[in-house]
C-alpha cells in the first residue's frame, strides 16, 4: 500500500509531506483547493507525462517521491522488481522518485536506481489502480468495456494464449505474402537454372579436368615431335653406336680410376662421374618407357580437341574462365536446390497458415466462452449494485458477441457491449445511449467498485467518482468504498459528506494565499476536525450547530 508521499514545487504545492494508512482515506477540501494534487503527483511517479507547466512558478524543478509497502509475502510488484534488478535492501518497500526540470528534462528512480518512464509504467499497475473523474466517459467506449470485462474475468493465461496464436498466425501470413510475391521471380530463375545445370550436367566437367585436357591436347598435337626428340635424346645419352654419353662416361671413369694410385685427389671426380653414369642409365630407362607410352592417336586428339572447345564455349557463355566452369556448375546446382527447397516451403506455407488460423479461432472461442461466463456474473453484480444506488428497477447486461470469422486481433474476435435500462418497461440499450449523466455516474461507480475488488492491486484511488450522486445514494457509495477498503487501501477524493464520513481516516486540502503567492496544504483530521469538515461539506461556508450535529451523527453512524 501507499505509505508516504513527498511533493516539492508541483503546481500550487511548495512542500507537502503526506502519510497514508490502510483502509479507506477520504480527501476533501474546497473547490479549487487542489484536492487532486496527490493523485496528479502520484501519476508522475507512475510514469505520466512530465509537463514543465507543472513546476511551481518561482521554482526551477519539481520533485515527487512515493513510498509503498509491498508486504512480507511475494507480490507481483516484488517479483517485477527482482526481475529488473531494482529491489531495495528492504524488499518489503518500494520508493519511486520523479524529477522535472525547467529545461524540460525528466529523471526517474526506483529504489534509488535510475529508471526509465517505460519501467515506471510497467510497475504502476502492480502498485496502484487509479479511477479518474472521467471514468464514466471511458465506460461508454467498447475497448474500455472489453478491458474491464477481461480484468474481472482474470483470464490472463487465455489472453496470452490468444495473443501468441495471433502473433504466430500474423507472422506466417506475412511470410506467405512475401513468398507468393517472390514466386514469379523464383520460377523464372529456376527455369534458367534448370537449363544451365542440365547443360553442365551433360558436359560433366570435373574439377581440374580442363587443365588435364589442355595438357593432353598439347601432347597429342605434338606427339610426332615428342617421339622424334625423345628418340634422339635416347641415342645421344645411351643407345647411339658412337660416342653416346654413357660410353664416354665409362671410358673417362676407366682411365681416371687407373690414375688413382698416382693421385688419390681424383677420387671425388671419379665418384661424381660414377653417379652421373647411374643418372644417365636412369634417364635412358625413362626415355625408353616414354617411347613405349607416347601415342600417335588421331581419334583421341579429336576427342580432346572437341572437349576443350566445348569447355571454352560454355565458359564464354557463363562469362568466366574454363578452369572455373566445374566450380560454377556446383554453385548453380546449389542455388537450384535452395530454390526448389524454398518452393517446397512456399507450397507448405499455405497449409501452415491454415493450421495457425484454425488454432487462433479455437483459442479465440475459448476466450469468448470465458468472457461470456464472466459477463453473466458481472452483469448480475452490477445490476444488484445499481439497485442499491437508488436505481431499484435497474437492469444491466453485458453482451458478448463472438464473431467467429471476424478479422483477427490480439484480443480475440469478440464484440462487447454494456447494455442497461434504469426504468421498468424500457428495453436494454447500449450504455453510450443513456441520457442521464447521474445514472451513468452511478453505473460507472458500481462497475469501478466491483471490478476494483477483483484486482490484485493493493491501492485503489478514486478521484471524485461520486459526482452526480447525493443523499441516500451518496451514503451507499460511501458504504461500498468502505467495504472495498477492508481488503484494499482506498484513497478517495470526494465532495460528499456521506462518502467522507464512511472513511477510516480523512485528509483536508487547504489553499492559502498571502496575496503574492498561493500554496496548497494537506492535513490529517482528528475526530473533532472531521466533524467541522463534514459540517462544511453539509452546509457550505457557514457552519452551524445544526450542521455540526448532523456531521457528528454521520460520523457516528459510520
Amino acid at each position: 500500500m501507499l505509505l508516504h508521499m513527498q511533493i516539492r514545487n508541483l503546481a500550487v504545492v511548495r512542500q507537502l509531506d503526506i502519510d497514508f494508512s490502510a483502509g479507506m482515506t477520504a480527501i476533501t477540501g474546497e473547490t479549487g483547493a487542489g484536492k487532486s494534487i496527490a493523485l496528479d503527483a502520484l501519476g508522475l511517479c507512475l510514469g505520466d507525462r512530465a509537463d514543465v507547466d507543472l513546476i511551481r512558478a518561482e521554482a526551477d524543478k519539481a520533485e515527487v517521491t512515493a513510498t509503498f509497502q509491498l508486504g512480507e509475502t511475494a507480490t507481483p510488484a516484488r517479483h517485477w522488481l527482482g526481475e529488473n534488478e531494482l529491489q531495495d535492501d528492504e524488499p518489503q518497500n518500494c520508493v519511486l522518485r520523479r524529477l522535472i526540470t525547467r529545461e524540460g528534462r525528466s529523471k526517474a528512480w526506483i529504489n534509488g536506481y535510475p529508471a526509465t518512464v517505460s519501467q515506471l509504467k510497467q510497475l504502476a499497475p502492480l502498485l496502484v489502480n487509479i479511477h479518474g473523474q472521467h471514468e464514466h466517459q471511458l465506460l461508454t467506449k467498447p475497448e474500455h468495456q472489453l478491458t474491464l470485462l477481461d480484468a474481472y474475468a482474470r483470464h490472463q493465461n487465455v489472453l496470452l494464449e490468444v495473443s501468441e496464436a495471433y502473433q504466430h498466425w500474423y507472422s506466417l501470413r506475412k511470410q506467405q505474402k512475401q513468398l507468393h510475391q517472390q514466386q514469379a521471380d523464383v520460377d523464372s530463375r529456376m527455369q534458367l537454372l534448370r537449363y544451365q545445370v542440365s547443360e553442365l550436367n551433360d558436359f560433366a566437367l570435373a574439377d581440374g579436368e580442363f587443365e588435364e585436357l589442355e595438357q593432353q591436347h598439347k601432347r597429342l598435337t605434338n606427339s610426332a615431335a615428342l617421339q622424334e626428340d625423345s628418340a634422339f635424346a635416347l641415342n645421344a645419352v645411351y643407345e647411339g653406336e658412337h660416342n653416346n654419353a654413357y660410353s664416354l662416361l665409362q671410358s673417362a671413369i676407366s682411365r681416371l680410376e687407373s690414375q688413382l694410385d698416382n693421385d688419390p685427389s681424383l677420387t671425388d671426380a671419379v665418384r661424381m662421374l660414377n653417379e652421373a653414369s647411374v643418372q644417365v642409365e636412369e634417364a635412358a630407362r625413362e626415355l625408353r618407357h616414354y617411347q613405349d607410352q607416347i601415342e600417335l592417336d588421331d581419334e583421341q586428339l579429336v576427342i580432346a580437341e572437341r572437349r576443350v572447345t566445348q569447355a571454352i564455349q560454355l565458359a564464354r557463355k557463363h562469362q568466366l574462365e574454363p578452369s572455373q566452369l566445374a566450380q560454377h556448375h556446383q554453385q548453380l546446382l546449389a542455388e537450384l536446390n535452395q530454390l526448389e527447397s524454398s518452393q517446397a516451403e512456399s507450397e507448405d506455407i499455405d497449409a501452415r497458415v491454415e493450421q495457425a488460423a484454425s488454432h487462433y479461432r479455437l483459442v479465440a472461442t475459448k476466450l469468448s466462452e470465458s468472457r461470456q461466463r464472466a459477463a453473466t456474473e458481472l452483469s448480475e453484480r452490477i445490476a444488484k449494485s445499481m439497485q442499491q444506488l437508488n436505481m431499484p428497477h435497474g437492469r444491466f447486461v453485458i453482451e458478448v458477441n463472438h464473431q467467429a470469422q471476424a478479422p483477427a486481433t490480439r484480443l480475440g474476435t469478440d464484440e462487447v457491449c454494456f447494455t442497461v435500462t434504469a426504468n421498468p418497461g424500457q428495453p436494454l440499450q447500449p450504455l453510450a445511449k443513456i441520457a442521464s449523466g447521474g445514472e451513468l455516474s452511478r453505473i460507472s461507480l458500481a462497475i469501478q467498485v466491483i471490478t476494483a475488488s477483483q484486482l490484485t492491486t493493493p491501492t485503489l484511488m478514486f478521484d471524485e467518482v461520486d459526482v452526480g450522486v447525493s443523499g441516500a445514494t451518496a451514503a451507499t457509495v460511501g458504504k461500498l468504498l468502505r467495504q472495498l477498503g477492508e481488503s484494499n487501501q482506498v484513497i478517495c477524493v470526494t465532495h460528499l459528506p456521506q462518502v467522507a464520513a464512511k472513511a477510516h481516516q480523512q485528509l483536508r486540502v487547504d489553499k492559502v494565499t498571502d496575496g503574492a503567492s498561493t500554496e496548497t496544504h494537506m492535513v490529517q483530521l482528528d475526530k473533532e476536525s472531521r466533524v467541522i469538515e463534514l459540517a462544511r461539506l453539509l452546509g457550505g461556508d457557514e457552519i452551524t450547530e445544526t450542521t455540526k450535529a448532523n456531521a457528528a451523527e454521520l460520523l457516528a453512524v459510520s
